[in-house]
């Protein structure tokens, strides 16, 4: 999947950070509300913007980034 077809960035929205392009939702608002429980039912049932192609790039999006070795900080070991 081209997440580059669904998800922007651009300094004049949310601070430049990645959004679902015609929405206002973030990639990081997007993920933390799954990572609190909401399913992707859920969020789609609640903003109604959203597709389930939009999931798809987010997810496409962080895997990409992760393999590329682009996340804000080391990750330590599991506790």
């Amino acid at each position: 999947m081209d997440w580059r077809k669904y998800i922007t960035s651009d300094p004049k929205v949310l601070a430049g950070k990645p959004a679902v392009k015609g929405t206002r939702l973030s990639v990081e608002f997007i993920l933390g509300l799954m990572a609190k429980g909401w399913t992707e039912e859920t969020l789609l049932e609640n903003y109604e913007r959203l597709k389930p192609t939009h999931i798809k790039a987010i997810y496409a999006f962080m895997s990409e980034n992760i393999a590329a070795g682009r996340y804000p900080h080391p990750l330590g070991g599991a506790k």
